[in-house]
């Protein structure tokens, strides 16, 4: 267990390590400067700005930066539905049949949404056109909206006495040419390096062990597998995501996709702290983060490691349903890296994990994907609890709540409610949902808690833009694809168009000066009272649902 512990130990610290530099570079693109390396680049960008006119000139109001989000969103989810209905009459899809209405709209509502949840197996189902063209090209854009939206908010936070936010198209072009591509690039090569797929080649025939003709599916994979990590997407090119050997085929690779899960989050968290000209506050919410992915990752390790002694016949450790080449610590710190994330791809079956090693997972994800997050929304998400925890603390010692010396309004809680309580309600809701549904049982291949589990989990990954399955739960019928392309629309944009609000409010107020009634953000106590807060918030939002499922399960086989 002490070499498990040493992995993820080992891990956190070159994740550290690579963030800080990048978290200052993404500070100066976001801030409209480019460094001297990538300044070729920079042609590029003023012909994007040219193609699409003044649109591109003018700073923009949250009602107007929240419009060309949505048009945006609303055009690709319209191309992308398009691509998959008629992907079977298009070059390369003759192998392939036209997704069905609901499934089409709901795979292309998963990536346009950052959510990437997928109820096909990609190499059967799509067609490598498709993969490329409609997927792998929702990776970088809503990845790109997300940490655009970041840098709307980020400008609210830090400016005085104005109202406008900045242009979106310019923070849209700067995030993909200069953070997003060359990242890729970067980690797409060293895949490739490593034996991930990489060809336009949809397969090869091959003879079987018993002398039959099979087929072995390959195409455009690591470019794919690199962006889908990198922008906390999720979504995989083979139906078994990065358990499969041509997406991860060795303990580098998971490393560094591991690694590029979390890179982006915690390098924002860095480049806030810059943005901001005080890194104290970014310290607050590192903190905070580390504490919760470190917990779970323990957490989860030691359910793992040690399970019930019939798991498998190597002992006490459960071993089902992950890779031997990974093991229990590689596969935990996954586990916990893709749901507290965002991310939802999986390297291990998350329905063979403990009863706590499932729960630890899914709670992170019912927090509100806030430990470190999705680009770009995790940090906007941990934002709203920190304006949450300002509130309360000022009301338990009588100060005026107060954050980066602004005064915190009415205005500014009910848009950080908003935000916090969005995923919350769709969760329970869609939970709800799913057992009402007269035909549930059918879709689940287990009885009792587990069962329940199985369901939750789902609508957890659902209502959280997650993407993550816990397994057991058919999701390729026509009431879970509308629900879930419900559940993925509201809980991507309504809590957008609030953080986008608020910025706003915060950017038109002026800063106070500070006094001995000041509330400090930065001390270890207002890091112990944000930690209680996120938690009293989960516990108290989903712990009569967990003790229905994991809880119950855990005691059960005790």
């Amino acid at each position: 267990m002490s070499s498990v512990i040493y992995q993820g130990v080992f891990f956190l610290f070159i994740l550290l390590l690579l963030a800080f530099p990048l978290g200052w570079y993404m500070k100066e693109i976001m801030q409209g400067r480019v460094p001297k390396g990538v300044r070729f680049l920079q042609p590029a960008e003023r012909l994007f700005y040219k193609v699409i006119g003044p649109v591109s000139r003018k700073d923009m109001s949250a009602k107007r930066y929240i419009l060309n989000v949505l048009l945006l969103g609303f055009f690709s989810l319209l191309l992308l539905i398009i691509l998959l209905r008629i992907q079977h009459f298009l070059p390369g899809g003759s192998s392939v049949k036209n997704l069905t209405w609901p499934l089409a709209i709901n795979t292309a509502v998963s990536f346009v949404t950052n959510t990437n949840w997928q109820a096909y197996a990609g190499e059967t189902d799509l067609s490598n056109l498709v993969q490329m063209f409609g997927l792998t090209v929702q990776n970088f854009l809503s990845a790109g909206v997300g940490l655009s939206v970041l840098v709307a908010v980020l400008r609210g936070f830090s400016q005085v006495k104005k109202k406008t936010l900045g242009n979106f198209w310019q923070d849209l072009t700067r995030s993909l040419l200069y953070i997003l591509l060359p990242l890729a690039l970067i980690f797409s090569v060293l895949l490739v390096s490593q034996g991930t797929v990489q060809t336009f080649t949809s397969g090869i025939s091959y003879e079987g062990l018993e002398g039959n003709n099979l087929w072995l599916y390959l195409g455009p994979v690591a470019s794919q597998v690199a962006i889908k990590q990198l922008g906390t997407n999720g979504g995989g090119f083979f139906g078994a995501n990065a358990a499969h050997p041509f997406e991860n085929p060795t303990l580098f690779t998971n490393f560094i996709e591991n690694l590029a899960i979390l890179l982006i989050p915690v390098a924002l968290i860095f480049a806030f702290g810059f943005w901001v000209k005080e890194w104290k506050q970014g310290r607050t919410i590192m903190l905070v983060s580390l504490f919760f992915i470190l917990l779970a990752f323990v957490g989860v390790a030691l359910s793992e490691y040690y399970g019930p002694e019939f798991a498998n016949v190597l002992g006490s450790t459960n071993l089902e349903g992950k890779e031997i080449r990974f093991g229990v610590g590689w596969s935990s710190l996954w586990a916990v890296s893709t749901t507290a994330a965002s991310n939802g791809s999986v390297n291990a079956m998350l329905d063979s994990f403990m009863p706590f090693g499932g729960a630890i997972p899914m709670f992170l994800m019912q927090l509100g994907e806030i430990i470190f997050g999705g680009v770009g929304s995790g940090l906007y998400g941990m934002l709203a609890f920190l304006l949450l925890a300002v509130f309360i603390a000022g009301l338990l010692v009588g100060r005026t709540p107060e954050y980066l010396g602004k005064k915190v309004d009415a205005f500014d809680i009910k848009m950080a409610s908003l935000v916090i309580l969005t995923p919350l309600m769709l969760t329970l809701f869609g939970a709800m949902a799913l057992v009402l549904h007269p035909e549930i049982q059918s879709w689940l291949t287990n009885e009792g808690p587990h069962a329940f589990s199985e369901l939750l989990y789902g609508a957890t990954s659902l209502a959280n833009n997650n993407g993550s399955a816990f397994g057991g739960l058919l999701a390729n019928t026509p009431f879970i694809n509308s629900l879930g392309s419900l559940l993925m629309v509201i809980s991507r944009y309504l809590p957008m168009i609030a953080i986008l609000f608020l910025a706003e409010n915060m950017g038109s107020k002026k800063k106070a000066a500070l006094s001995s009634g000041t509330l400090s953000t930065v001390s270890p106590t207002f890091v112990s009272m944000l930690i209680i807060v996120i938690l009293v918030v989960g516990a108290l939002s989903f712990l009569p649902t967990l003790a229905l499922g994991p809880i119950a399960e855990f005691f059960t086989m005790n």
